[in-house]
């Protein structure tokens, strides 16, 4: 039951929001990349750590609300590592990924690329995971290239239609590079398995099947994920760049871009990490036999990952 102020009552480590949903989960992950977290100051980090330590050990001051308490959890899971318990560096936070991925996006879809530009903004590799991301990289830049050079060479079409296909090259290159990154990154688990549980959180065995179900499912995120970044801007800049206001004033129209692609930015993500609950259900019949024997569970859940 929720309080006055709309919010649930508070429980250390688990989501604000419904997770059976996808609005619910809609609305968590609106929560998780919120910017203003980026801002918290360190005096500020800290109260909100202790007010934390205080709920798990009964020694809450008086007073305290439903709303500060999850307003707490925001802040610590927004700044601080969950295993490590360090500080995330700024740009590799999740509330960091629309400020600081907006200006690639912009890059991505700026007209009349050249080859040098293309190979540019193509994402790099900035994860320990080299060999995923040199992978991912290496697939977007032959993607792009490639896509961008038969473009150029397509004598049938006029030079508004050129521009305009050339527009929508980068979201065939970033979702490749994107399932291309899952599948290299993670593919030690479809030989390994990843861990099932049953209803009581009871750890059943590692499953190679729940293991490619988990692929599939992160994977057609990725491919979800840049479509209204890639595609939707490009129809809105095609139609605005024909107003009087865009022809008259040219210089607006790097502006205007950059703020058509930071609202795409801002709900692209929710939106595809939203499409599939984090925790994932299977029905256990479906799963190896040796596993399906260790417990009179029907169904077993598993972490489908980000």
């Amino acid at each position: 039951m929720a309080d006055s102020n709309g919010y649930p009552p508070f429980m250390l480590g688990k989501p604000r929001f419904e997770q059976s949903t996808f609005y619910g989960r809609f609305r968590h992950f609106l929560d998780i990349i919120d910017p203003r977290t980026l801002f918290v100051s360190e005096s500020r980090l800290q109260e909100a750590i202790q007010l934390l330590e205080d709920y798990k050990h009964g020694t809450l001051p008086p007073g305290v609300t439903n709303k500060e308490l999850w307003g707490a959890q925001k802040i610590k899971q927004a700044i601080i590592h969950p295993d490590t318990n360090e500080k995330i560096f700024m740009p590799f936070r999740m509330s960091g990924y629309i400020p600081f991925g907006t200006p690639i996006v912009v890059g991505l879809l700026l007209p009349n690329q050249t080859l040098g530009s293309t190979v540019f903004w193509q994402p790099s590799p900035t994860s320990k995971f080299i060999l995923g991301y040199t992978g991912a990289v290496f697939s977007a830049v032959s993607i792009a290239v490639g896509l961008n050079v038969l473009v150029q060479r397509a004598n049938k079409f006029s030079p508004s239609t050129r521009l305009l296909i050339q527009r929508f090259v980068p979201f065939p290159a970033v979702a490749s590079a994107n399932m291309c990154n899952v599948v290299l990154m993670r593919h030690s688990e479809l030989e390994d398995g990843i861990d099932v549980l049953d209803s009581k959180g009871k750890i059943v065995g590692s499953s190679k099947i729940a293991a490619k179900h988990a692929l599939i499912e992160t994977a057609l995120t990725r491919v979800v994920l840049p479509m209204p970044i890639l595609v939707l801007p490009p129809i809105i800049m095609s139609v605005l760049e024909k107003t009087s206001v865009l022809r008259s004033y040219p210089r607006l129209v790097l502006p205007v871009q950059s703020l058509v692609c930071l609202a795409a930015f801002g709900l692209a993500l929710p939106l595809a990490i939203s499409l599939f609950p984090q925790m994932s259900e299977i029905e256990t019949s479906r799963l190896e036999p040796e596993i399906a024997n260790r417990t009179t569970s029907k169904t077993v859940i598993y972490n489908k990952g980000l």
